[in-house]
């Protein structure tokens, strides 16, 4: 996923997203831009659905595994993960079973990847927690 589509969070029926991209006025959608993640995950177990491609509808649960104490802020780290990212605009979980017969590798997962990207996005300095 290269964040091309229109994404959203959502807990506790509460949704945020980019409010100048709302397609669904009926969501009272806040600005994800205001509200920092450890304001919604606090503790170990927290929890919140990612939603990406508002037309493939692709389901993300994100949640809190352990909090490490650290004398500085940092950069969010991928310390692990399972299974890969679907390709863009495959159509979905039921397009997508169709499309990658044998060519996606659905079960690889390359922690080094991933943290490259995380590592080149900008990220807030100060959330005044």
């Amino acid at each position: 996923m290269r964040d091309s589509h229109l994404h959203q969070f959502e807990q506790e029926c509460k949704y945020w997203g980019a409010p100048e991209t709302e397609e669904f006025g009926d969501l009272e959608l806040k600005d994800e831009s205001k509200v920092p993640v450890g304001k919604l995950l606090k503790v170990e177990g927290d929890s919140m659905v990612y939603v990406y491609d508002f037309g493939d509808d692709w389901r993300h649960e994100v949640v809190l595994e352990e909090i490490l104490p650290s004398e500085t802020r940092t950069k969010p780290v991928c310390l692990a993960g399972e299974r890969r990212c679907p390709p863009e605009d495959v159509g979905g979980p039921h397009g997508y079973r169709g499309w990658a017969g044998g060519k996606f590798h659905a079960e690889e997962f390359n922690l080094k990847e991933v943290n490259e990207i995380l590592d080149r996005m900008r990220w807030p300095v100060n959330h005044g927690r």
